[in-house]
């Protein structure tokens, strides 16, 4: 018995069929493992340095087969994103609720002072609201400029001031040569200030902590993201004992002082 040149050909095909079957189902099983696809990650910190910098650095290496999609945002933005499922998660200052949506928070960063190198606060080794009370700041019209204006809004009312704010249409790395220039202060995130920018110092701001949260949609079904969500937890719970031994620390210290 042998084949007729129909059957042969029908064999040829049908092999490269049986292939594709196979390796669909290879594909499909690395996805619903997480091991591949794609994570779509909404970010408002930076990634220069700290938590969020470890975790993607972790995550990308011990998951080579998927790809990190990041989206810089605000807050509301990002929430909006993640409720109708066009990101998979997004990290997020503060405590935010979103309706349909799971928060944890995962970890903290002391908030500092970006200002000019020869400024008469520059040589203070930690800054005071009350020493912010006549100071000019500027801040940028895109994210997290908003963000920072309602910080200054709300601190600096406690002492009874309206803080004097200008707003910019320029990004991070210009607003920071304006803050070299004289232009003004900001403040920013203990995260970013790894990325140094001439004349310009970083100060911690006394006992500010800012909270980082990761969001995300219970009915979000992409494995991709529940392994960076779990690495996320896994992460966390090592770096909180550090966390709070720091903020122990810096409340020591003011005392001391």
């Amino acid at each position: 018995m042998r084949l007729t040149h129909a059957g042969e050909r029908f064999l040829v095909r049908a092999r490269r069929a049986l292939s594709q079957i196979g390796h669909a189902a290879i594909d499909a099983g690395s996805c619903g493992r997480g091991e591949a696809g794609v994570v779509r990650i909404g970010i408002f910190s930076s990634l220069a340095s700290g938590f969020l910098s470890d975790l993607l650095r972790t995550y990308v290496g011990a998951n080579p087969g998927v790809r990190p999609d990041l989206i810089e945002g605000g807050p509301a933005g990002h929430i909006i994103s993640v409720q109708r499922h066009h990101l998979d998660i997004a990290f997020l200052t503060g405590r935010p609720v979103a309706d349909g949506c799971d928060v944890a928070h995962l970890w903290d960063e002391r908030v500092y002072v970006a200002l000019p190198g020869d400024h008469e606060l520059a040589s203070r080794a930690e800054i005071l609201w009350a020493d912010l009370a006549d100071a000019h700041f500027i801040i940028s019209e895109t994210d997290p400029g908003p963000e920072i204006h309602d910080y200054l809004i709300k601190h600096l009312a406690d002492l009874g001031r309206h803080p004097s704010v200008e707003r910019h249409r320029v990004g991070r790395d210009n607003l920071m040569h304006l803050v070299a220039m004289g232009q003004g202060l900001t403040l920013t995130s203990e995260a970013t200030t790894a990325t140094g920018f001439p004349g310009v110092v970083y100060r911690p701001l006394s006992e500010e902590i800012l909270p980082f949260c990761a969001i995300w949609s219970p009915q979000n079904d992409n494995p991709a993201m529940r392994r960076l969500l779990s690495l996320a937890r896994t992460m966390s719970k090592r770096s909180k004992p550090s966390l709070v031994d720091a903020s122990t620390s810096t409340a020591a210290a003011s005392q001391l002082t």
